[in-house]
């Protein structure tokens, strides 16, 4: 079934489901939208549908900052209230405000 919503928002702070890392949503896909190559590198039992929203993050753990793309069924809200440390952040968004960043850059 297609989703016609995206659940999260541009500058939301997220976190992933399984793997220890966070990060802001800087794009949405409405439906699976890189290669196969990156799918099928998934473990078959943990491959999400590609009939819903993937979000791009700009992530972090407590190795690395690294862009992340993620399925919506992967992801859940941050409510820890900490910023990201994101060094591309500046780039798109505006200082830390209530839990999210607020977008900075004209879109398309």
């Amino acid at each position: 079934m297609l989703k016609t919503h995206a659940k999260y928002h541009l500058g939301q702070v997220l976190r992933h489901r399984k793997h220890p890392f966070r990060g802001v949503v800087f794009d949405v896909d409405a439906i699976f939208s890189n290669t196969d190559e990156w799918y099928d590198a998934i473990p078959e039992d943990s491959r999400p549908s590609k009939d819903q929203p993937f979000y791009h993050l700009l992530a972090e753990n407590d190795q690395s900052y690294y862009v992340a793309y993620v399925s919506e069924q992967n992801l859940v809200e941050d409510h820890s209230g900490e910023p990201i440390e994101h060094p591309d952040l500046p780039d798109l968004f505006g200082d830390f405000e209530d839990g999210q960043y607020p977008l900075q850059v004209q879109l398309n």
